[in-house]
């Protein structure tokens, strides 16, 4: 898969675009959804599928006070597009003057004379330009001026609800992690290095991981049956996020049990696949009481994945 990292003309290397255009962040089930269709139409009409994407987020830009919080990097993005065989990847830089731009402009200067497109696929609630005044009814009324085709893609609906990033976030920030592996088509993970920690998990005899995560989406606080991924290994485990009540002072964290697993995951990437929450976080008042639910929390998470495939 080609991928640009700026706006130029891109008319002489890409035949017949068939694009689409938003954040993509999740790569969900409704995401998936547009993906498939510039990919099958691509290769009907002989052309190339095409992904307008941003970064960073435009809400990061235009409305910062909000601290959106991702549920993918762009990295992770531009993966997870590629999995689903687009062709190329365009991942424009989102500025202030970028976010000025009125619909008309963007459609004429960057859709048309750059890109060139043939067909623009949509999703049900797309609208661009400056303060999103851009709608669907006048971006079909562009592609007639332009010579380009409009097509909306219909939202997905999942328990009676539109698949969407913003739903899928509160389900995570929720803890409710199983749900949102629903609108995800995945289960959602995180990255993150392995870094030194007090030792108190061995010393109990249940060896963890200390994880160091980006601060974007983190789900809440609590014990988590999880897989972990090791290089080309994966591993069942069970992890806490949180401060580890039990022991005073402790900062904030997340850390992993891998069941099976014996050696030093020091300055190790892993990515921690959360399947389900199994309790919230808790404080226990002494290191047995501790061990006797972590036996437990080890047998609820190996129930659970087992039940999980």
């Amino acid at each position: 898969m080609k991928i640009y990292r700026e706006i130029k003309n891109l008319k002489d290397e890409l035949k017949r675009p068939i694009l689409t255009i938003g954040n993509f962040d999740g790569v969900h089930l409704g995401h998936q959804a547009i993906l498939k269709k510039i990919v099958s139409r691509a290769k009907e009409a002989g052309g190339h599928s095409v992904v307008f994407t941003f970064e960073p987020h435009p809400l990061k830009v235009i409305a910062p006070d909000k601290d959106i919080r991702l549920i993918t990097s762009c990295d992770e993005r531009v993966r997870l597009i590629e999995d689903a065989g687009v062709g190329a990847v365009i991942c424009a830089n989102f500025t202030k003057e970028f976010a000025e731009q009125n619909p008309d402009d963007f459609v004429k200067n960057v859709l048309h004379k750059k890109i060139g497109v043939f067909e623009v696929y949509v999703g049900h609630d797309y609208a661009f330009g400056k303060d999103r005044e851009g709608t669907i009814s006048h971006l079909k009324e562009l592609g007639k001026r332009y010579g380009f085709y409009v097509g909306v893609i219909e939202p997905v609906v999942i328990d009676g609800a539109i698949v969407s990033s913003s739903r899928i976030r509160q389900m995570i920030l929720d803890g409710n992690v199983d749900n949102a592996a629903k609108l995800l088509g995945r289960n959602y993970a995180l990255n993150g290095m392995v870094v030194e920690g007090a030792g108190r998990g061995r010393k109990l005899g249940f060896p963890t991981a200390n994880i160091e995560l980006p601060s974007e989406l983190i789900p809440k606080d609590g014990v988590y049956a999880v897989k972990v991924k090791k290089g080309d290994k994966i591993y069942d485990g069970v992890a806490n996020i949180g401060n580890k009540p039990t022991f005073k002072n402790e900062r904030f964290g997340v850390e992993a049990y891998l069941f099976g697993f014996n050696g030093s995951l020091y300055n190790e990437m892993l990515e921690i696949e959360f399947v389900k929450r199994i309790r919230n976080e808790m404080a226990f008042r002494n290191a047995d009481e501790l061990i006797a639910h972590m036996k437990d929390d080890v047998s609820a998470a190996k129930e659970i994945l087992k039940l999980k495939g």
